[in-house]
Order: C-alpha cells, then sequence, then structure tokens
C-alpha cells in the first residue's frame, strides 16, 4: 500500500475534509428519527399543526444540509481518487520507460495494459468509497444503536443481538469473494491478450482466414472470465438477501417489543417509529458498508499487482559487468566497436541466442551483418546500444565497455532504424525530430533527401503531412524511409539498419546504399540480402548464433561455404541486384 499513500499524499486535505464532511451528513440523518417521533408523540397525538409545521421545517433543515454536506465530500473523494489515479498511471508509465527489454519481454504488453486501465480504475473506486464510506458507514451504524439506547434500553438489546449476526454474515461473504475476485482479475488479462494481439494482427488473421478460431479463442477466454464473474457474483449477491431476512426478524422482534412497552406506558408510538428508522438505517448502511468491502478488496487486489510493476527495478543507467574480460583491440587508434567473447541468452529462453562473438569495427567503416531468420543478427545489434545486457564477454564502445557507460549517453552517439518500422501519430516533421528536436528544415529535408524519402513528402503534402496511427496511411516502405530519415537527422556516430530497407525495390535500395556512403559515421547494416551488403567494408556471416564468416564480398564468397549459398539461393530466386557494383 506504499505507492497508494504515497500517491495520495499531495490529497491529504481532501481525504480529511471528504469523511468530515460525510460525518456531518451522518449527524443529519441520524437526528431525523428523533424528529419524527416529536412529530408523531407531540404534534399528531396533540394536534398541533404549527408544532407539525415547524418540525417538518426542521426536516427540510437536515434534508438540506445533508445534501449540501454530501456533495461537498463527494467533491473532496473524487478530486483525490482522481488524482490519485492520475499519479499512479503516471508512475506507471515512468516505470514501464525505465524498463529494460527483458523486463519488457517478462511483464508483457497485456499486462501493463491491464494495470494502466482496469486495475487502477478499480483503485480510484476504492479511494472514492473508502473515503466517503469507511468512517461514515460504522460511525451510522453504531451511532443508531446508541440512539436507540437513548429511546429505549430494552428494546434496544434487539440492536445488540443483530448487529454482531449482520456483521457475520458480511464478513463471510467477503471471505469467500476475496480470493474469486483476484482470479477474475488475472482472468481478465487474457481477455484483453486476446483483443490486443487480434487487433494488431488483424491483417494476418484475414489474410490467413482465421477469423473464426480467433472468435473461437477469445469466446473461451471471455467465457472463463464470465464463469470466474459469474461465481463471485453468486456468493456477492447473497448479502442483500441475507441481511434484508436479518433485518426482517429483527424489525418482528423489535415490533413485538416495543408494543409491549407501548401497553405497559413505557414507549410511545413515535419511539417505536424512532427505533424502527434507526434499524432501517443500520441496515442500509451495512449493505453500503458491505458494498464497500468488496470494492476495496478489488482495489486492494488491484493494487498489490500495481505495486509488483512499480517494485520491479528499472534498467540501470550503468551496469557494470562482473569479470569483465578486457581486450586489448578496444584501445587500438581507429577501433570504434569490438566484441569480445560474447555470449547471449534470453530471460527462460534455454539455449543462448548467440555465442563465441568476437569481431571488432573500426571506425567509418560500413559493416554488414547477414545471415538467415534466427541467425541471431538483431539480437546481436541490440547488444550495442545495450537493450540487452551479455551474458558472457563484453561489448566495447571507443574503448569503454558498454556496461559501464550510461545508458542515455550511449544511445544518444548510436541510433537504430528498427526491423520493424514504427512511426508515431502526428506529422512527418514530428516524427523526424524524434531524431534531434532542435533540427530546422533544411536538416530534417537533408535527412529525408539521405533516406530517399523525398517522394513521401511530396505525397503526403510535405514536413507537415499528417502520418496516422502507426503509420497506417503509409506504405512499408515509406515508413523504413521515414524511420531511416529520422535516425539520420540524429546524425549519429554509429547507424544501425536493422533490414530497414527489407520493403524497398532494388533501385531504391541502391541509391540509398550509395547515399549512405556519404555520412561520416559508421555504419551497421543488417540484412538477409547480399546485394544490401556487398559493398560493405566488412561482412559478418551468421549462422544459428555463431559466426560463420568474415570478409569483404569477394573474400566470403572464396572460403565461406554459408555466404556462397545464400548469395547463389537469391541469384537462382532473382534477387541479384543489378545497380552496376
Amino acid at each position: 500500500m506504499k505507492h497508494l499513500f504515497s500517491c495520495m499524499r499531495a490529497y491529504i486535505k481532501e481525504s480529511i475534509l471528504s469523511p468530515l464532511f460525510k460525518l456531518f451528513e451522518a449527524c443529519m440523518e441520524l437526528l431525523v428519527p428523533l424528529v419524527i417521533a416529536n412529530i408523531i408523540d407531540v404534534g399528531v397525538a396533540g394536534g398541533d399543526r404549527g408544532y407539525i409545521v415547524g418540525r417538518c421545517l426542521i426536516l427540510v433543515a437536515f434534508g438540506v444540509a445533508g445534501l449540501g454536506f454530501a456533495l461537498t465530500a463527494q467533491f473532496f473523494a473524487a478530486k483525490a481518487a482522481v488524482g490519485t489515479s492520475a499519479e499512479l498511471r503516471r508512475r506507471l508509465f515512468y516505470k514501464l520507460q525505465s524498463f529494460s527489454f527483458t523486463q519488457i519481454d517478462q511483464t508483457g504488453t497485456a499486462t501493463m495494459i491491464t494495470r494502466m486501465t482496469s486495475d487502477v480504475n478499480q483503485v480510484q473506486s476504492g479511494v472514492n468509497m473508502t473515503l466517503r464510506l469507511l468512517l461514515r458507514s460504522p460511525i451510522v451504524v453504531f451511532g443508531a444503536m446508541i440512539m436507540a439506547f437513548t429511546v429505549d434500553v430494552h428494546a434496544a438489546l434487539v440492536f445488540v443481538a443483530v448487529i454482531p449476526l449482520l456483521a457475520a454474515a458480511v464478513i463471510s461473504v467477503m471471505a469467500a469473494t476475496i480470493p474469486l475476485y483476484r482470479r477474475v482479475q488475472m482472468r481478465l488479462d487474457d481477455v484483453y491478450l486476446s483483443t490486443r494481439e487480434n487487433l494488431s494482427g488483424v491483417r494476418v488473421v484475414r489474410a490467413f482466414c482465421k477469423e473464426e478460431d480467433e472468435v473461437r479463442t477469445f469466446v473461451e477466454r471471455n467465457e472463463v472470465l464470465k464463469r470466474r464473474q459469474k461465481q463471485a457474483g453468486r456468493i456477492s449477491a447473497v448479502t442483500n438477501p441475507l441481511t434484508y431476512a436479518l433485518v426482517s426478524v429483527a424489525v418482528i422482534a423489535l415490533i413485538y417489543v416495543g408494543a409491549q412497552r407501548v401497553d405497559m406506558g413505557v414507549l410511545e408510538q413515535g419511539d417505536v417509529v424512532a427505533l424502527y428508522n434507526y434499524l432501517s438505517i443500520i441496515l442500509v448502511e451495512l449493505v453500503k458498508l458491505a458494498n464497500l468491502i468488496f470494492t476495496v478488496s478489488k482495489a486492494i487486489t488491484c493494487q498489490k499487482r500495481i505495486g509488483k510493476v512499480l517494485d520491479m527495478e528499472g534498467e540501470p543507467q550503468v551496469c557494470a559487468a562482473e569479470d569483465a574480460p578486457t581486450d586489448a583491440r578496444a584501445a587500438e587508434e581507429g577501433v570504434h566497436i569490438v566484441f569480445s567473447g560474447v555470449s547471449f541468452t534470453y530471460a527462460g529462453g534455454g539455449a543462448p541466442a548467440l555465442h563465441g562473438i568476437d569481431f571488432c569495427i573500426r571506425r567509418g567503416e560500413t559493416v554488414g551483418i547477414l545471415g538467415g531468420t534466427g541467425s541471431g543478427k538483431t539480437t546481436l545489434i541490440s547488444l550495442l546500444p545495450r537493450f540487452y545486457t551479455v551474458t558472457e564477454g563484453a561489448v566495447y564502445f571507443d574503448g569503454q565497455n558498454v556496461n559501464d557507460l550510461p545508458a542515455l549517453l550511449l544511445r544518444q552517439k548510436i541510433c537504430v532504424a528498427p526491423q520493424k518500422p514504427v512511426l508515431f501519430q502526428g506529422t512527418i516533421r514530428s516524427n523526424l525530430l524524434w531524431g534531434n528536436a532542435e533540427a530546422g528544415d533544411e536538416e530534417l529535408l537533408a535527412a529525408a533527401r539521405l533516406a530517399q524519402a523525398e517522394d513521401v513528402l511530396v505525397a503526403k503534402g510535405g514536413l507537415d503531412g499528417v502520418v496516422e496511427q502507426e503509420g497506417k496511411n503509409l506504405s512499408g516502405g515509406q515508413r523504413q524511409r521515414l524511420t531511416i530519415a529520422r535516425a539520420l537527422v540524429r546524425r549519429p556516430e554509429v547507424l544501425i539498419l536493422d533490414d530497414s530497407s527489407s520493403a524497398l525495390d532494388y533501385a531504391t535500395d541502391a541509391r540509398l546504399r550509395a547515399a549512405l556512403k556519404t555520412l561520416n559515421c559508421t555504419t551497421i547494416v543488417v540484412s538477409q540480402r547480399t546485394a544490401s551488403v556487398r559493398s560493405a567494408d566488412k561482412i559478418v556471416v551468421m549462422d544459428d548464433g555463431g559466426i560463420a564468416g568474415i570478409g569483404t564480398h569477394e573474400q566470403l564468397m572464396e572460403r565461406c561455404a554459408i555466404y556462397r549459398e545464400i548469395a547463389a539461393s537469391q541469384e537462382r530466386g532473382g534477387v541479384a541486384e543489378e545497380d552496376g557494383e
């Protein structure tokens, strides 16, 4: 609960005033039965209309005052609850930004969306109801019982007998339903996951005619959620009938005892009505208290789930490796990047994704990383900006282990155009400015020219052309060129193109590679096409997580069987480039 209380710290005033005004409202409510009793015993019995009108005006005043107190309390409670939930979301989003790739993989997108939406909403409802009812309901219950004793001690003993039974009933139902609501929240994650996967992969679903299978999967998960909710709902639904049954028995007992006391001349009829009203008040408040307990129980469960995410340590800015090997190549003049005996295994991945990676890149070189699907290309280049931390060995950048460098400083020098082009809703300008927020129009246009994206600007109306969510109004090739342009705006020391030209035709790809040669930076080109890397200063051939060969195109054609096989298969498939190289 530390995170919740920490978020509520800014709303201490509201958290105090809301229950306080609710107590004022409760006082108004507790005085009403006494006024009604006076109306019956004095006004009605004596036929005093003036007395009746005066007491009715007092009831109106109580009602108006109670309404004012209730609205004020609700305002403060809502302000505290909404503000607290907003701060929780902010902290969750900030924590998500601090996660490493490994933590994001382990946590899962659907889980984080559930935490940010459903779980935070449940916490908000819990805070709101707690501030309004946690003090009010118990005080009203015990206040009504005390007021009953002021009316008549013998009749009030009925209250003493029924309140423990009502409390036991509510607690029993609560104990049975809390674990069930925890399971409901877990099943809600599955429904969110199914929805998200279907929306993000809708094109694949349609292409493979899997709509019915996806509907079936969703229905199954939704049915499990429904069963869990119905199971919890059936038990919680017992609360109202059970409490009403107990109170009905108490009402019968109260009327019986009250009637005897009236016959004995100890009580007036108005006193019996007042006692009945106090019993009704207790019933209503206990039902409210039961609903509060259910809401708070769900809120506590959700808060614990949120707390587990907030308690996770984010990616450290510096994470020095233990027993990292030294490599003399890292200190050599002109050597920019060194992979020294690198191995890497994904969390829970079993076998290593990379093993025995050892090579260096000199400043200003263009290096190609070639290999088939699953050979480890993307994993390899993810280690350089420390998106993942090596399991064994070390990666050196400018003579320093990347684990010893602050992540922000390292990533400002290295820019990646990712395998999947990602654009954000806005304009072409706003997306390119991600590379450098201070860049002027000339710099943006120059980067677009280098990335062969000038025709995209023309087609979309220039730098202020609209980019829809995820770039859905752009083709795959257009998105790739804009992501490359965004990386070029950064003017990085190291530019990594992770198969980011796969959607380009060969002529555009050739022009892009020719333009990139004019850059004064180290360039790493990841590709499955030999045509994209054949002019590189050095080509690293990956196979099953290891290096199968290193050299120029000509050298690899002579001594690397895997490279020859890849080149030959692409030539046979008509993939060979004809650009005069």
